[in-house]
């Protein structure tokens, strides 16, 4: 499973202006899409325990989705997929019109009847979509391999479209068992751990991964829209919270967890330290009236980002590798490589550049968001939406 941002998919329907708590929610997934971008940069591998942004979307989302369901589910769903699907096919047509190009086709696995099968998930993502791998990179421009990176956000997209298809049963599981159901992931993730399924192929333990690694999450941000964890005394989650993160260290401890490694590749320990994590923020929660007066003037960064999260996370991978390889072009050059290598070598550079390409994708891209929200198409959305159309 590859971590990424991870942004949050899109919005639910907002009247005029933006509700108290939602200002914080907005918040948090503005730190979460700005973290993956700034990890998938550097790979420091603390950076998923400083913020675990994964398990932040996954909650924030599944509080839209439980806002959502007070209205009939398949309207909600149909509206969900609406809102998300187009963005990706905007991203497949061109990804795999470039893959192509460069001589991907039926004949790339050996199977021509599976690639075309698995070419509809690039429209409906109920498993990753596919894509071509040790594709050659455009010279001084895009690196090698450019497709691995351009897909490799799309576990989210499947991760979120399963939970979105099974929200509505999740929600009445969560009324009458709570506590069982936003446990029952971290259950399959240790049974995953131990292999007890003895599941065949990747697909399906793949997706089942990500379930159990991120669905407490989801379940959680429900239980936390719904006003499951309103009933609780008020000290249990910041004293059950630390516990259950910490477990999740400890089990990473345990099993090699050291300098260069990072949550992605232990699921179990990513599952707890998320939900303990997730659950201190949600606890948190302020209510602001008005943005504090230290975030006023990131409002409208705030706003942007929130608007076109789903762009921001489908194209970032890709404006990372830009970056780094435009970048690397500058190592040609004798004067910058002789007089200043601290600044060739320094990764904030490359930060803002891949910023301004994300940019770049915003105006190019970004439409397609409100195409699929029902609004009117803006090019740089700094400023809340009016409502959207309800679906």
């Amino acid at each position: 499973m590859q971590q990424t941002l991870s942004a949050e998919a899109p919005h639910d329907e907002r009247v005029r202006g933006t509700a108290p708590r939602d200002r914080y929610f907005d918040l948090l997934r503005a730190l979460a899409l700005f973290r993956v971008v700034l990890y998938h940069l550097t790979g420091w591998a603390w950076l998923p325990v400083l913020f675990p942004s994964m398990g932040v979307m996954f909650a924030l989302a599944g509080t839209l989705m439980a806002r959502s369901l007070r209205r009939p589910a398949v309207q909600v769903i149909r509206g969900r997929l609406r809102r998300l699907l187009p963005p990706l096919w905007l991203l497949g047509v061109v990804g795999v019109s470039g893959m192509v190009l460069q001589g991907w086709g039926p004949d790339a696995d050996g199977h021509p009847g599976w690639w075309w099968l698995h070419l509809t998930f690039w429209i409906v993502p109920l498993s990753e979509p596919p894509y071509a791998e040790g594709l050659p990179g455009l010279h001084g421009f895009v690196g090698e391999n450019w497709a691995a990176e351009l897909a490799g956000p799309l576990w989210y997209v499947r991760a979120y479209l399963w939970y979105v298809l099974l929200s509505p049963l999740l929600l009445k599981a969560l009324r009458a068992l709570p506590v069982v159901t936003v446990l029952a992931p971290i259950a399959l993730a240790v049974t995953l751990e131990r292999d007890w399924l003895g599941l065949p192929g990747e697909r399906i333990p793949s997706a089942l991964t990500d379930f159990a690694t991120f669905g407490a999450c989801w379940i959680l941000g429900m239980a936390h829209q719904a006003g499951v964890l309103r009933r609780l005394p008020r000290y249990v989650v910041p004293s059950v919270a630390p516990v259950v993160a910490l477990a999740g260290l400890w089990y990473a401890a345990q099993h090699g967890f050291g300098t260069g490694d990072d949550l992605d590749g232990m699921p179990l320990a990513q599952a707890l330290w998320s939900l303990g994590t997730v659950s201190l923020l949600l606890h948190a929660s302020p209510s602001w009236s008005e943005w504090p007066r230290r975030l006023r003037r990131w409002s409208g960064t705030i706003t942007l980002l929130n608007s076109r999260a789903v762009t921001i996370y489908l194209w970032h991978n890709t404006c990372v590798l830009v970056a780094a390889t435009l970048w690397d072009r500058l190592w040609g050059v004798e004067v910058l490589e002789r007089n200043v290598p601290g600044l060739l070598e320094s990764v904030w550079p490359v930060l803002v550049l891949v910023w301004v390409l994300i940019g770049c994708c915003v105006l190019a891209f970004g439409w397609v968001e409100d195409l699929a929200a029902r609004r009117g198409p803006r090019w740089w959305p700094a400023r809340a939406p009016r409502a959207g159309r309800h679906g």
